[in-house]
């Protein structure tokens, strides 16, 4: 039997995109040559591992499991690389960096930009995620490095300083609240709020704070991203409570009144840098922690 990496590599991403031209798109292969791959790989194996139809590819039984080991050996190959390439001179190879939405609109790509430029054989691998699943990626060492807004980071984590991001208020030039130099969060809790990413860091804190306080949280829309937040404030759905990293990518052109929010705990909101502890990590890794946290 003989399965080569980029086989399953293709059956991965068949079934993370639930479609073979989606896929084939992804991964820039012809979809006719990636679907001869799949019935190579189904070849090797003697079993059929997708089911096909014009909705798209679904697992049968011997795919799912097929499926679950293909990531591990995968993720496997790739800690193989990874390793062999930091034993060179060089410092270069794939970086896995996750970091929540705020890290990524307001302070990453003038970062990641200059550490590309001083390493220019390091690919960085970043995925966007809330900051609760950037922290468990980092346990799991799904993550080589994560940044996310957590407080506090589970046993086994190293963690360090990244940026202040203090929570501001986002108002229509309009809004009764524009009046107000640093309106509190009771006074901010009176009116409709876009909320954005159901059960993320943001999420919690202000619902948290708003059971503390014995006050209701009245949500009028909830989205998917900063972006989409601002626009439905624009649109005098509601107002918003942002990182101001989010407020300066996307707020800042559009005529938003921003002001702080007048709480210790708004004003002290900060992103931390998360990497499991290691006694030893793989150069890229550690270039690239230790450009995050440099002054």
């Amino acid at each position: 039997m003989r399965i080569d990496p980029y086989s399953l590599e293709l059956f991965i991403a068949v079934v993370q995109e639930g479609s073979i031209a989606r896929a084939a798109s992804r991964n820039h292969i012809a979809p006719s040559a990636l679907s001869r791959r799949l019935a190579d790989l189904e070849a090797a194996v003697g079993l059929p591992l997708l089911i096909r139809s014009h909705g798209g590819v679904a697992l049968t039984d011997a795919g799912r499991q097929a499926f679950a080991r293909a990531q591990t050996l995968h993720d496997q190959l790739q800690s193989f690389a990874r390793e062999v390439q930091s034993q060179s001179g060089e410092i270069a190879g794939v970086v896995r960096l996750y970091a929540n939405a705020s890290a990524i609109v307001g302070f990453l790509p003038e970062r990641l930009r200059a550490f590309q430029a001083a390493y220019p054989l390091v690919q960085i691998a970043l995925t966007e995620q809330i900051s609760d699943e950037v922290v468990r990626a980092c346990v799991d060492d799904r993550a080589d490095v994560g940044v996310s807004a957590s407080a506090a980071a589970p046993a086994g984590l190293d963690t360090w300083h990244f940026a202040n991001d203090p929570l501001i208020v986002v108002l229509p030039p309009d809004h009764e609240l524009v009046a107000s130099e640093a309106p509190t969060f009771a006074e901010v809790l009176r009116f409709p709020l876009v909320a954005v990413q159901a059960g993320g860091a943001l999420d919690r804190t202000l619902k948290e704070r708003a059971d503390a306080a014995q006050l209701p949280l009245d949500v009028s829309v909830t989205v998917n991203s900063f972006d989409a937040q601002c626009r439905m404030v624009e649109a005098g759905l509601g107002i918003g409570i942002v990182p101001i990293s989010a407020a300066s990518a996307f707020a800042g052109s559009r005529g938003f009144v921003r002001r702080p929010l007048k709480e210790a705990w708004a004003e002290t909101r900060a992103l931390r840098v998360h990497a499991l502890r290691k006694s030893s990590r793989l150069k890229a890794v550690q270039a690239l922690i230790d450009a995050l946290i440099a002054p």
